[in-house]
């Protein structure tokens, strides 16, 4: 069943073939993950999604989370598998082991994660959002915050959370209602409600700690005037035990489309005038903090968006070989054969395979920037890979999670009617998939946010630092004869996207703004058409230089890797060059349209 949630082969190859992932054990902070290290961690991590995680995805979203006399339950086999997965140290994995982590490369944690989510990303949202409750102590904590929280959190004693959104704020978090008043002692009494609470009540730990977004009271209007505060379920006694209830009261949850498993919760604070806060960071400066949480969130989103894809993919693969249905069509009089031979279930396996491997290897390279940051002795090296971790991050949500459920639903048309029914995996892996393209920012914010943020940032350098690595790559896969028509078409589309991304900003700084917004998203989608063919051009310069002294199941795996490139850049690139000339029409149809002619 291993096979069923991740390709254990396109993982090593990805690690020691493409990025090279032993080269981080020459440094002091990766001394300890060479190459056998770094297999033994995925193996793992491997086995326990199959054999502990696996088994309990489908328990999960069956039996969901309950709501009664203010109690919330989750999935009983959850509460065994959180003290595994703990007992295991994976909640920290990226951590300093000083506060319970394990240390480990980003890039090697990534396949990690990849197997855990695809087993089961219902239950990851609880340790994952632990962890980025965690990383919020870390970076802005006081040392007495650290010392209470931090390493609670890290090794999920207790557990985190999130509180952005209110009913009247959504995603514009500046209109928040949610007040904090200043008492004598220093601490805040916090007042809101919060809605969409990812783990927002549960039974797994002993307390849960929440990072609110608050604003003080005659604080600036907006965005401006947020601060960030920790709230605890239990106030913290003297001695770190949890103590007294601190007034943050469930008042119902969700009943969702998919991630059942996922308490999704109500919370007010202060109902009873009882919620106690400390500020975390500086006042006023809410917003820049938990945009460091948002930024990991955002990447981790595009992970489990993936991991349902790349499980969804591995199912309709298997599922083909063994599908008996339909003659071939060359061979009419054989009997039956395996849908795999036909050639439209190819053409969807071809499809999900290629988007697969382009997702993976833009969140692994994503995972490689952050090594690159925490091992570069150069400061501008560090601000180069730490500008590309900027400007891939609404790929990796936005363009990722898009085609993540894209391909969850090519997995239900290859099963036919049985994809349609519960019975069989591949239902469940698109309705827990559609979430991602809505949380932590809409995909349609990612696009605002590349448009208009990141195209710009450093006056472009970012840009063209990127533009410069898939240079690199065109470089390298022109000196080999098979990859020159791949080659060709990368580059051009390459330079057709440069002259958008021109002229969209130049559209974008005038008083046609409302026309360059209405085109972001389809910015975002062929800037990640863009850059997955360039990582399938990388991955192709590898296969084709190993070809030729493979063996065995090598061959046909190298082979693999090509027909995906080959398939990207004769299928798919056209039509992105297509919606590239749509988007420099910039029609402005959807920005003229009366609200009166919109039906309804």
């Amino acid at each position: 069943m291993a096979q069923l949630i991740a390709d254990r082969r396109d993982i090593d190859f990805l690690l020691h073939e493409v990025l090279n992932v032993e080269q981080f054990s020459r440094h002091d902070r990766f001394a300890d993950f060479n190459r056998k290290t770094v297999d033994m961690v995925v193996s793992e991590a491997r086995n326990f999604a199959v054999k502990e995680m696996l088994p309990t995805w489908k328990e999960g979203d069956e039996q969901g989370c309950s709501f009664e006399a203010g109690k919330v339950t989750i999935p009983e086999s959850f509460h065994r598998l959180y003290q595994l997965f703990n007992d295991g140290e994976w909640l920290s994995m990226n951590e300093d082991p000083e506060w319970g982590g394990q240390g480990m490369p980003k890039s090697v944690s990534s396949a990690a994660s990849e197997y855990f989510n695809g087993a089961n990303f219902p239950f990851m949202m609880y340790p994952s959002l632990t962890h980025g409750a965690g990383k919020l102590v870390e970076e802005f904590g006081t040392e007495e915050q650290k010392k209470t929280y931090l390493k609670n959190l890290y090794t999920g004693k207790w557990t985190g959370t999130m509180l952005l959104t209110e009913a009247g704020a959504g995603s514009d978090v500046g209109a928040l209602e949610t007040t904090a008043r200043k008492n004598p002692d220093g601490t805040y009494s916090i007042t809101g409600t919060k809605i969409f609470i990812s783990g927002g009540d549960h039974e797994l730990a002993e307390n849960i700690v929440h990072p609110v977004l608050a604003r003080i009271e005659g604080a600036p209007a907006g965005t401006k005037g947020i601060s960030l505060f920790l709230v605890p379920k239990f106030r913290v006694n003297p001695d770190g035990t949890p103590g007294a209830f601190n007034d943050v009261v469930c008042t119902g949850i969700e009943h969702k489309m998919g991630i059942h498993g996922s308490s999704t919760c109500t919370l007010t604070l202060g109902g009873s005038g009882q919620c106690l806060g400390t500020l975390l960071g500086e006042e006023n400066k809410g917003m820049k903090a938990m945009f460091v949480m948002m930024n990991e969130a955002r990447l981790l989103v595009g992970m489990q968006g993936f991991s349902c894809a790349t499980t969804a993919y591995m199912y309709a693969v298997n599922y083909a070989k063994e599908r008996v249905q339909g003659a071939s069509l060359v061979q009419p009089n054989e009997g039956g054969v395996p849908i795999i031979r036909h050639p439209d279930v190819r053409r969807q396996l071809l499809t999900m395979k290629s988007y697969v491997e382009g997702m993976r290897t833009l969140l692994y390279f994503v995972g490689y920037c952050n090594d690159m940051v925490a091992v570069a002795g150069d400061q501008a090296v560090r601000e180069r890979y730490q500008g590309l971790i900027e400007i891939l991050t609404p790929l990796a949500k936005g363009y990722v999670t898009d085609k993540a459920f894209e391909v969850c639903n090519h997995a239900i048309q290859v099963y036919g009617g049985y994809g349609y029914v519960e019975e069989y995996p591949v239902a469940q892996l698109m309705r827990d998939c559609r979430i991602t393209q809505i949380y932590e920012g809409t995909n349609g914010i990612q696009a605002m946010d590349l448009l208009g943020r990141k195209l710009g940032m450093n006056k472009g350098a970012v840009v063209m630092d990127l533009i410069g690595e898939i240079k690199k790559t065109l470089r390298t896969a022109k000196e080999i004869e098979f990859l020159a028509p791949h080659t060709q078409k990368v580059g051009a589309a390459l330079e057709k996207l440069g002259a958008v991304a021109q002229q969209l900003g130049k559209t974008a700084a005038s008083d046609r703004v409302l026309y360059a917004f209405a085109h972001a998203y389809p910015f975002l989608e062929v800037t990640g058409d863009v850059i997955v063919a360039w990582l399938l051009l990388w991955r192709g310069t590898v296969a084709a230089q190993k070809l030729g002294s493979a063996k065995g199941k090598d061959v046909p795996f190298y082979e693999g890797i090509l027909k995906s490139l080959e398939f990207f850049t004769t299928s798919v690139l056209p039509v992105t060059l297509g919606k590239m000339e749509a988007i420099n029409g910039a029609n402005g149809a959807c920005v003229e349209i009366s609200e009166e002619s919109f039906n309804g």
